[in-house]
């Protein structure tokens, strides 16, 4: 393996070990603690131009399955990891991490302290531009220093086009954000007959598919980058059919019934996460992936009722509209990866398609 280097707007360098692809890369740096689930994080259109850095301290021992990816084509800039390794014994693994890596042309570097990177992260207040290349020089640094980071993450990742996922049950339109496969296949498990839209679909569009409910997808950026007129799809929808909106979803959810949203001084990625449901006071263990939340104080109380909250920084993590069949959660339902206690959602809102029959 070559030696690479991680270098950061900040003026610092960390020297490693290369693997995946030889390409040089810039974005922004985040970190990620789950212990498990690398490749379904790597796939995740959340992470679309953003360097990940794993606390999980050995990365690749489990290779790469058919079953675990959360999008065809991975748009992450590039992998932290201490360790690296290509030998598994995993009987579903078809591939390598390395070899994954390579395919997708995304870099990956080892031999770094990621606690380190971790405790700095935490500390910088903001987002940090980072790069992985071949030379720490003055060069690379003007480079990372001069690159632009792009607010139209929802644009490049996101279906121009509808498509079909068929099956024989509900009909269910999927409002395409950046979604991962794991909301597809919760999905299908239930027989759904999904349709999955552009983002930029009218109210019009969505009911002229004649849907059973309507579900808004996760996906990468911010809320505040997409326009009026996702807000005003969504007002129209869940006045005329059940809807569930998950991660970016749930926060335009939110900013379309009158709630205001706050960047996070640093993002949460992570899984086992500790979530109160509210209305039975038990707590969930949920996966994470957030970089904004909903304001408290902002949510109007003749409109939306708190359901769920987490118990470390105390954020809102679920919404429900008190008029319509229309609810949201922060994390990550599907549990891919992660815990499964939160899949029962899916099921919630297979009953408020069933209430709306009936």
């Amino acid at each position: 393996m070559a030696k690479r280097y991680l270098i950061l707007e900040d003026g610092s360098a960390y020297a490693g070990e290369g693997f995946g692809a030889g390409a040089t890369t810039s974005g922004e740096v985040i970190s990620n603690l789950n212990l498990l689930g690398y490749q379904e994080t790597i796939t995740d259109q959340i992470y679309h131009n953003q360097i990940i850095i794993f606390a999980q301290p050995a990365i690749g021992n489990v290779g790469i399955n058919h079953d675990s990816y959360e999008s065809i084509l991975p748009t992450a800039k590039g992998m932290v990891v201490r360790d690296v390794t290509n030998i598994s014994t995993n009987r579903l693994s078809r591939l390598s991490l390395d070899e994954f890596l390579q395919q997708h042309n995304i870099p990956g570097i080892s031999g770094i302290d990621t606690r380190h990177l971790i405790r700095k992260l935490r500390q910088q207040a903001g987002p940090m531009k980072g790069s992985i290349v071949d030379v720490a020089d003055a060069h690379a640094f003007d480079q990372l220093n001069a690159t632009v980071l792009t607010n139209r993450q929802v644009d490049q990742v996101a279906t121009p086009r509808p498509y079909p996922n068929p099956d024989t049950g509900k009909n269910v339109v999927v409002i395409d954000f950046g979604l991962k496969h794991g909301i597809l296949r919760q999905l299908s498990e239930r027989r759904c007959n999904v349709t999955v839209l552009p983002w930029t679909a009218s109210a019009q569009d969505v009911l002229n598919l004649d849907p059973d409910g309507v579900l808004l997808s996760t996906g990468p950026g911010s809320p505040l980058d997409l326009g009026a007129g996702v807000l005003e799809m969504i007002r129209e929808v869940q006045a005329e059919i059940p809807l569930f909106a998950i991660g970016l979803g749930h926060e335009l959810f939110a900013l379309a019934n009158g709630a205001e949203l706050k960047a996070l001084p640093v993002e949460y990625h992570g899984s086992s996460h500790p979530i109160r449901r509210i209305i039975t006071n038990d707590i969930i263990y949920a996966t994470q992936g957030q970089g904004y939340a909903v304001i408290a104080k902002s949510i109007d109380r003749d409109r939306l009722i708190t359901t769920y909250v987490d118990l470390i920084n105390g954020t809102v993590q679920g919404l429900r509209h008190r008029d319509y069949p229309a609810f949201s959660v922060q994390f990550f339902a599907d549990g891919a990866p992660g815990p499964h206690e939160s899949r029962d959602l899916f099921d919630e809102f297979m009953e408020a398609m069933t209430a709306r029959e009936g």
